[in-house]
């Protein structure tokens, strides 16, 4: 990479040459109070100055976790949603019915998901490198549903369906709910996940009575 993919975004000068030894708990620390900025309030706006000041550490301490402020949020983006998937998966295999793991899943993908601010959002997908790995785990996200349906197939519970288009049916539903435009009528993500996970189970019929 020779240089930022968006104007101002690598403000590091010459990182390397102010890195400093920040022992591992530290770092654990800091990588956390950081992920709870940049979610809350993205990343574009903020600059590497501005992290030190709002964590009371110095630039040489940024400098210690990554190189520059892109490798910095890629690097908690990363994060972010390896450890989304860890208690996502988890959730799931608490679950024995595998008609009920499909709203498990969509359930932990909406708690995860409402973590991120619209302005967290419009940043993550507004950088080529942080889309990038957005992509990639919403292309993970609907090969997951292609696979809980059909284990659920296989088991009988569910009928056969194209896993593939359910699937990307979903991944796009879930750009959707996160860009905020299937919550124009009012639903909260977390609502709209249910939404999606009992049109998903169920379509449109009406309870038997």
């Amino acid at each position: 990479m020779t240089g930022p993919l968006i104007a101002g975004l690598d403000d590091s000068g010459n990182g390397s040459a102010r890195r400093r030894r920040v022992d591992p708990e530290r770092r654990a620390q800091l990588l956390k109070d950081l992920e709870e900025l940049v979610l809350a309030e993205g990343f574009m706006a903020l600059s590497m100055d501005d992290l030190a000041h709002r964590l009371h550490c110095s630039k040489a301490t940024l400098y210690s976790v990554a190189g520059n402020k892109e490798q910095l949020v890629v690097a908690l983006t990363k994060g972010f949603f390896r450890q989304a998937t860890e208690q996502i998966e988890q959730a799931v295999a608490d679950v024995a019915d595998p008609r009920l793991r499909i709203p498990a899943y969509l359930s932990g993908v909406g708690r995860a998901m409402s973590r991120c601010s619209t302005q967290y959002y419009a940043d993550m997908i507004g950088l080529r490198s942080t889309a990038a790995v957005y992509r990639t785990n919403s292309a993970a996200a609907a090969r997951r549903v292609q696979e809980l349906i059909a284990d659920g197939v296989k088991e009988g519970a569910l009928r056969s369906i194209d896993g593939t288009f359910a699937g990307q049916l979903v991944a796009l539903a879930i750009e959707g709910v996160q860009s905020g435009v299937l919550l124009s009528g009012g639903l909260s993500a977390g609502e709209a996940y249910t939404e999606m996970a009992d049109l998903l189970l169920h379509g449109l019929s009406a309870p038997q009575a």
